[in-house]
């Protein structure tokens, strides 16, 4: 049976929607092996940390937990809020980084990377400073409008051209970040009550109210797997996606009120932690081709094991301490932005 090529959003270049889609069951058993993944790391996350506990044991911290034993405790006080919260933010930022790719075209654009995180983590310090008792929903919505900002001033500077965008990127994050610090320095107490949360660690957090951010983030999660399929539509071109019916600049909107909201949200609960956005969706559109249901469903879950198990090296990296989980992904988003980058210049 032959197939009709669909204009792609390159011109001169046509792709055909057919062979762009991978077989139905390669996304699925990834899926599967993703969730499989993520609940080894999850008991790993229960079980490792200063004092290392038995599988069994956490078993048992829920099934059949001892009164007064530490280690069911700790479990259940300390590692098991830490863990949700690494799930929470891990799925928030994968899944921004996955809509922002997808929605500009652009294989480099990332949260971290474009600004975003550091313009929420900027109105998150001075939300502080001018409202030290301020709510945990000031301070996400905060973080959701500095993010906004950021958003507006690299789109407005980069002009929609992939490189020069990241490069606006990088420059704003470096200058938020500098204005953050330097707030952070001049006022002790702030910077005492922010010194996990600014180096974008989860360590210290355990005790953080996760309600309202999960609720927050649930709701830009199913967002964007509503907004996956007119996305879908649109990555064959707006010519195309106008002749399906999508309303293509409504779309774009939510799609970046979307990012906007998940990155916001992920910053203001967990301090700036860049190239979760980026790494995940690479290897999430490996398998998921070009289908963006696919892509946005597996950045959830890939997301969310990417930042446990980073939380897990954090842990046991130094004797001596947790490293911030922001350094463990940098460490290993970096060789992926290297490698991105090197695969565009090739390609150009």
């Amino acid at each position: 049976m032959s197939t009709t090529p669909t204009p792609s959003a390159t011109p001169g270049v046509v792709t055909d929607p057919v062979k762009r889609r991978p077989a139905p069951a390669l996304p699925a058993a990834a899926l599967v092996l993703g969730l499989v993944v993520l609940g080894l790391l999850v008991l790993l996350s229960l079980a490792v940390g200063q004092r290392d506990v038995a599988p069994g044991e956490v078993v048992r911290a829920f099934t059949d937990p001892g009164a007064g034993n530490p280690d069911h405790v700790a479990v259940r006080t300390v590692r098991l809020p830490r863990t949700a919260l690494a799930l929470l933010v891990g799925a928030a930022l994968a899944v921004g980084g996955a809509l922002v790719q997808t929605m500009t075209r652009n294989p480099l654009a990332e949260p971290g990377i474009l600004g975003v995180t550091a313009g929420a983590a900027l109105a998150v310090v001075v939300t502080t400073i001018l409202l030290p008792d301020g709510s945990q929903a000031g301070r996400m919505l905060a973080a959701c409008a500095g993010a906004a900002a950021a958003t507006v001033v690299v789109h407005a500077v980069g002009r929609a051209e992939p490189l020069r965008m990241v490069l606006a990127g990088v420059a704003l994050t470096a200058v938020l970040s500098g204005v953050s610090l330097a707030i952070r320095l001049a006022d002790a107490e702030a910077f005492d009550s922010h010194r996990f949360w600014s180096v974008g660690s989860l360590a210290g957090r355990e005790q953080l109210p996760l309600l309202l951010p999960a609720l927050v983030v649930g709701a830009g999660l199913v967002a964007a797997l509503l907004l996956s399929r007119p996305l879908d539509a649109i990555a064959l071109g707006e010519d195309v996606a106008h002749g399906l019916g999508v309303p293509v600049l409504r779309v774009r909107v939510l799609t970046v009120v979307t990012m906007t909201v998940l990155a916001g949200v992920a910053t203001a609960v967990a301090g700036p932690i860049a190239f979760v956005g980026l790494i995940v969706p690479h290897v999430a559109r490996r398998v998921a081709g070009g289908s963006v249901p696919w892509l946005v469903t597996l950045s959830i879950v890939l997301g969310g094991a990417l930042l446990v198990g980073s939380d897990v090296l954090a842990r046991v990296l130094l004797p001596t301490g947790d490293v911030p989980v922001a350094i463990v992904t940098a460490v290993l988003g970096g060789p992926v932005l290297v490698w991105v980058v090197r695969r565009r210049l090739a390609g150009a």
